[in-house]
């Protein structure tokens, strides 16, 4: 059995999966294109983050993850910009622009990283698997609104690939989101999208293990 003690990010995640989802996940091993995968193929997921690029923000997710208290310094910038107008459409559902509300709704990092990964698996860069996951560490807290349109997104972008993700794990500090893209264009979300609470000691917890 290969030892899986790659990379921090995969650890945390498969740990995560495992506990929130259940066991059948522990049999996923560390591996390169996908990150995570099933020794049959019949599982690959692509493990990756959504952020700004910068030393800071990485040092702040990382606090997160570990259920240690951060600086409200983003959320207070993001409370400024709701008060300008531009994110009137996150404040009551209504939105000033369908632009406007697009940008807003979902976080360009998140936009960029979900657009990579989907040209990646539909080239067929991650080889040759049953089904594909995606599982993204999101810097930014999302709604369950905003969770739907990212899954829109998403399935919006690949709709016409071969070659596609079916699942997609949104990793919040509290949160985990895991989203069923193939039933995207339902109206009952309820099935297609279905939310696992952490507390503060599983983050810690998760933390610890994936150290």
């Amino acid at each position: 059995m290969r030892k899986f003690d790659t990379c921090f990010f995969e650890r945390y995640a498969r740990i995560s999966l495992m506990t929130l989802l259940g066991q059948e996940y522990a049999a996923l091993i560390n591996e390169d294109r996908p990150d995570l995968q099933m020794e049959d193929r019949s599982l690959g997921i692509e493990v990756t983050r959504a952020m700004e690029p910068r030393k800071d923000v990485a040092r702040e997710m990382l606090k997160e993850m570990a259920g240690l208290e951060v600086q409200e310094s983003d959320r207070e910038e993001m409370g400024e910009i709701l008060r300008s107008g531009y994110g009137y459409g996150l404040q009551d559902g209504k939105y000033i622009g369908h632009l406007e509300y697009e940008y807003w709704a979902l976080a360009l990092p998140l936009r960029r990283i979900i657009a990579s990964k989907i040209e990646k698996v539909g080239s067929g860069f991650y080889g040759d698997f049953k089904e594909f996951g995606l599982y993204i560490f999101c810097k930014d807290d999302l709604s369950h609104d905003e969770v739907i349109l990212t899954m829109e997104y998403a399935s919006d972008l690949q709709r016409h690939l071969d070659v596609k993700y079916s699942k997609m794990y949104l990793s919040l500090i509290d949160r985990l989101y895991v989203c069923d893209l193939t039933q995207v264009d339902r109206l009952d979300h309820k099935t297609t999208c279905t939310s696992h609470d952490i507390s503060r000691r599983m983050c810690k917890q998760f933390f610890l293990q994936a150290l």
